[in-house]
């Protein structure tokens, strides 16, 4: 029996479908995109980690948490996706919430547990060298964070509660004099009366709101020394540092991003407590220019680790592709050329547009494709059409992810449609150019479509003959979308990772975007 219908391919697709997610357990697999990242992320410093869905943000933050933990720093992650759709200042009161209670659960647990407590296995698969931390002084701040979040529930929810009250019991005095009223005046007069009751107490319940509102955030600032002193006698009780993970921030609504970084920054800065914010690039907003500026300033405040890792560096990223399928494969005696043609290989790393989790699942489909053709000409290993099919079949994931991303979807929806049918329709060809130096709104929505991975950046700077002094950036039509059900006759490949593929690239007829004249 082949490799490829082996029992043993069968547990690594499993596998590979059971890592799809990041977990505790999921680190065992984990790779590291660059050397130092892992160390980045677990520095005294603050950090942006910038990436598209499936790149690694979360398996990263995940791998630091738990050698982190088996330091016993105090360290949590926050799955900020939780919190989608949530206004200012829930959003940040709920945020905060959810942060004060997982510091206490590691306060109650990784703090104090002995390192021979199974526990530390269960979860961790090691125990940690350090000893428990005082056990009488975990147990007092325990029972303050314990104060402190029955505080920020009672405010998160009771105003509101009771501010309907206030606006049902305003309603009904309302409906109450105009029924008296009416019995006194005309049907006319009646209805009119009530219609200014109803206006009455439209504006009772904004003024209420607003009220409401600003309460909590007067009370967010008011307590925020409360809020620091707690985090550094954390620290202190760690003898080290404490970190914070924000995963996700991209999920909260835009406008409100700045806002929470910037209140956690305030808790955060000067109490040893390091704050990492996993994130796509595009889709963020992190700082904001005003009288205070609002959010954290990257070069000033913070730095960034980037973990898009581009099919622009295409030898890295098919390296470290297979180094991750290998973490699969390796365990079950299965080496990946028994498996999968070398031109099934390029075929799948630009399937995924170096993405991580999508060279994973896209892998797996095409084995899966592979197996249902077996015993054809083809052979018994996965090749360039299996890719080609897998990768067809996966743009319905592709599509519901970015679904779930995009907002102001209609703008990107036609953008993307007009790029496609540029790339499959006119100029037959997967990839095209772009004007580094256009300032349209078109090279935003683009830069959108990339993170959205719809699109990939091929090469960041081209030359073509008929613009001698223009630079260009290179950009691939993700291959769902003349692959598979969509595939395309007559469509020009360029191979931009191959040496001498340079001129393929340079030329005028592949521009999407042309130079601003004048």
């Amino acid at each position: 029996m082949s490799k490829l219908n082996s029992v043993e391919m069968d547990d690594v697709l499993i596998a590979i479908e059971e890592s799809t997610r990041s977990t505790k357990e999921g680190v065992k697999n984990f790779v590291e995109p660059a050397e130092g990242t892992l160390r980045r992320t677990k520095s005294r410093r603050h950090h942006f980690i910038f990436g598209r869905r499936g790149s690694g943000k979360s398996s990263l933050l995940e791998k630091a948490v738990v050698d982190l933990t088996l330091e016993r720093h105090p360290v949590v992650k926050v799955d900020l996706e939780a919190f989608k759709g949530h206004s200012y200042p829930d959003v940040l009161l709920s945020v905060l919430i959810k942060t004060l209670d997982e510091f206490q659960e590691w306060l109650k647990t990784a703090a104090v547990n002995p390192s021979s407590n199974r526990w530390w296995r269960n979860l961790f698969g090691s125990s940690p060298k350090v000893a428990p931390l005082n056990k009488e002084q975990i147990d007092s701040l325990t029972a303050e964070l314990s104060k402190k979040i029955e505080e920020l529930n009672g405010l998160l929810y009771s105003p509101d509660e009771s501010g309907v009250s206030t606006q049902s019991i305003s309603s009904q005095e309302h409906a109450g004099g105009a029924a008296v009223e009416g019995g006194y005046s005309s049907a006319m007069g009646v209805s009119a009366k009530a219609g200014a009751f109803t206006t009455d107490t439209n504006s009772s319940q904004m003024m209420r709101s607003a009220q409401f509102k600003q309460e909590k955030i007067s009370f967010l600032h008011r307590n925020i020394l409360q809020y620091q002193k707690i985090f550094k006698r954390m620290a202190e009780l760690s003898g080290g540092d404490c970190y914070l993970f924000l995963d996700d921030l991209y999920h909260i609504r835009r406008g409100d991003q700045a806002s929470v970084v910037d209140y956690f920054h305030r808790i955060a800065k000067g109490n040893s407590l390091w704050l990492k914010v996993g994130t796509i690039r595009h889709r963020t907003s992190w700082y904001i220019h005003g009288d205070p500026p609002v959010g954290l300033k990257i070069g000033d405040d913070t730095d960034e680790i980037n973990l898009d890792l581009t099919l622009e560096k295409y030898s890295i990223a098919k390296e470290f592709l297979f180094k991750i399928l290998q973490k699969f494969t390796d365990p079950k005696s299965i080496a990946v050329e028994e498996v999968i043609t070398d031109g099934a290989c390029d075929r799948l790393v630009l399937a995924s547009g170096g993405v991580a989790r999508d060279f994973l699942n896209i892998f797996r489909k095409s084995v899966m494709v592979a197996r249902e053709r077996s015993g054809d000409a083809r052979g018994d290993k996965v090749t360039g059409e299996d890719v080609n099919n897998a990768a067809g079949e996966y743009d319905s994931t592709k599509q519901e992810e970015y679904k779930t991303d995009a907002d102001a979807q209609k703008p990107l929806d036609a953008e993307f449609e007009r790029i496609r049918k540029f790339c499959v329709d006119d100029i037959k060809s997967n990839c095209f150019l772009v004007d580094l130096d256009s300032k349209s709104s078109e090279l935003e929505q683009i830069n959108e479509l990339v993170d959205l991975k719809l699109l990939h950046s091929v090469r960041n700077r081209v030359t073509v003959r008929d613009y001698p002094r223009e630079i260009f950036r290179a950009y691939m039509l993700d291959l769902s979308q003349y692959t598979g059900h969509r595939k395309k006759r007559g469509l020009e490949i360029i191979e931009f990772w191959k040496k001498g593929a340079e001129d393929s690239l340079r030329r005028s007829k592949l521009i999407l975007i042309r130079p601003e004249v004048g």
